[in-house]
């Protein structure tokens, strides 16, 4: 049993990685998936990635954008994405709950989608994921912004690239090389004066990070 209880209005970090640590996404196709299922799956109804795969059919050449201007109904969001990093083997969420259970409805909703979506493109059958999530409460503004430099540069942290180049995550909209509305940028970004004010904040955070993390390798635990 999870021993963390959800609540409105809360700021969470949620990550999870692959079982046995092997890659849950491959190929370009399966990142996009999985930012698309981030996005129709945020609702307290169901049915919209079906709706989207039906739309797509018959309109070959339109895009997402065009699709959810349809409005057909009203759309109740489970919880609000602040930031997000999708790496190879492993993804990290801070997510804000909107509705009653709507972190662990939405994770659940993402969790099956992308197994089923998996397993079938790859032939496979079992477990993806290593597990339930993992979550933990953010209880302060100080750890919010502190999380917020960990999850949009885990890429970098981790040693995948050496850059702000990484498309799969949140950075680039917070830099403002990109403006989707995946992810609600407010809560962090009007804490600073502008981006360039938080870009500092981030290199400076990321740099001491992924320097922790590679002196923790050479470390022998008791």
């Amino acid at each position: 049993m999870r021993k963390i209880e959800f609540a409105n209005e809360e700021y969470y970090h949620i990550f999870n990685r692959g079982v046995d640590k092997r890659n849950i996404f491959i190929d370009t196709r399966d990142y996009e998936r999985f930012l698309l299922a981030m996005d129709l799956l945020n609702d307290e109804n169901d049915g919209l990635m079906i709706g989207w795969r039906d739309y797509k059919k018959s309109n070959p050449k339109s895009s997402l954008k065009d699709f959810l201007k349809l409005g057909f109904r009203k759309r109740e969001p489970l919880i609000e994405i602040i930031a997000y990093c999708l790496n190879p083997n492993h993804y990290h969420f801070i997510l804000k709950q909107e509705k009653d259970k709507g972190i662990e409805k939405f994770m659940h909703k993402i969790g099956v989608s992308h197994s089923k979506y998996f397993n079938k493109k790859n032939k496979r059958s079992g477990s993806l994921f290593q597990g339930k999530f993992k979550a933990v409460h953010i209880d302060s503004n100080e750890y919010l912004l502190y999380l917020s430099a960990y999850v949009n540069k885990n890429n970098f942290i981790h040693g995948y690239n050496k850059n702000d180049s990484w498309t799969y995550s949140s950075l680039p909209d917070y830099l403002g090389k990109r403006d989707e509305k995946l992810c609600n940028k407010e809560i962090i970004l009007g804490q600073f004066k502008d981006a360039n004010e938080y870009k500092e904040f981030l290199d400076r955070n990321a740099t001491y990070m992924k320097e922790k993390k590679e002196l923790e390798k050479y470390l022998i635990e008791d």
